[in-house]
């Protein structure tokens, strides 16, 4: 997170402390505003007092242009592959000495392009850094409109959206970068036009822009940006088969060879060692091939890494295979990060 720094150029010692202290981020006066001078001068003529002369001075303050953002939240926002929709917080603050409308941009600034999309900013009008339905319903927005002054700074609370891709994976983060650029206030429900540093002084309202360097833009280009944080958090899941032979109609169970009449299990386990998400919905499908034969109450679910402890369960389909042979399904339990579950069955050589 970042603080606007102020650009203040060659001055004194004392007017570095005294520009840098927290009156230099308040509003000030307005934009606009007149200020007059009076001066008068009293004098004598041979001992008479004289008319009095006076004089004035007047001029118009000058627009002080500067804007903050700020990610609202303290650490990363963690995500999953293929999530929607998911949130991150900012807040956009107006300390410009003039109303202004504020564009918004939202951009990826650091992680893999193709794995995170789809970025959109709404107005976060209860300021509760969640996207409630109703502000949902408002729709997306480009800009803040007729952001006001006052002493401290308007601030505006905005959350952003972003699609992350199925294609991420557990340690990714994406780095998104919201930035707020000043505008003329522009009329309710209008962009104005961006502003600009006057090139010169007039008499009317000149434009200075007084704006720090943020994570993507420079000092004094009337804008300013702050980045905010996904990280995915990912179950890596894999999945191992393997089969032993338990017996055979010849050998028995010692040393038994895969022939005909053989008894084979099957071996599957779905793993989550390196994942920080859990698994969940875990289901698994596999076709036997023509020439095994399923034998019948062998299936187990919920089993460990080497295929033992299981429960019964899971479905035997007689003809229920893509390929119209036999199918033998089983849902597992969530598989948390570390752990490993297995289905297993038993089978025959035909």
């Amino acid at each position: 997170m970042k603080t606007t720094k102020q650009l203040l150029g060659a001055v004194s010692a004392f007017a570095l402390v005294a520009m840098t202290s927290a009156p230099a981020l308040a509003q000030g006066t307005s934009a606009g505003s007149t200020i007059t001078n009076e001066v008068s001068v009293s004098f004598n003529v041979n001992g008479v007092a004289q008319n009095a002369q006076t004089a004035s001075d007047t001029f118009t303050v000058d627009q002080r242009v500067n804007v903050n953002v700020t990610f609202a939240g303290t650490a990363a926002t963690s995500v999953g592959p293929g999530q929607a929709n998911r949130a991150i917080a900012f807040d956009v603050t107006n300390l410009s000495n003039s109303s202004v409308d504020l564009a918004l941009s939202a951009a990826l600034n650091a992680g893999t392009a193709g794995n995170i999309s789809n970025f959109r900013v709404f107005r976060d009008t209860n300021g509760d850094r969640v996207l409630d339905a109703a502000e949902e319903a408002a729709g997306p927005i480009t800009f803040l409109d007729e952001v006001g002054s006052s002493a401290n700074g308007v601030t505006v609370a905005v959350i952003v959206l972003a699609d992350i891709g199925l294609n991420a994976v557990n340690g990714d983060t994406f780095d998104v970068t919201l930035t707020a650029n000043a505008h003329a206030a522009g009329g309710v429900g209008a962009l104005g036009t961006e502003l600009v540093e006057s090139a010169s002084n007039t008499s009317g309202i000149d434009t200075v822009l007084f704006d720090g360097a943020g994570d993507t833009d420079v000092a004094r280009d009337g804008a300013f940006s702050d980045t905010g944080r996904y990280a995915v958090s990912g179950a890596v899941v894999t999945l191992l088969k393997s089969s032993r032979v338990v017996s055979d109609p010849v050998n028995g169970t010692n040393n038994p060879k895969a022939i005909p009449g053989a008894t084979i299990e099957y071996c599957i386990t779905v793993a989550n060692a390196s994942g920080a998400a859990t698994a969940t919905d875990v289901n698994l499908t596999d076709d036997l091939p023509t020439d095994v034969s399923f034998l019948t109450g062998s299936l187990r679910i919920n089993g460990d890494a080497s295929c033992t402890n299981g429960v019964a369960g899971g479905t035997f389909t007689a003809g229920g295979g893509a390929t119209g042979g036999d199918r033998v399904s089983g849902s597992l339990s969530d598989v948390a990060a570390s752990q490993t579950r297995s289905l297993y069955f038993l089978v025959t050589i035909d």
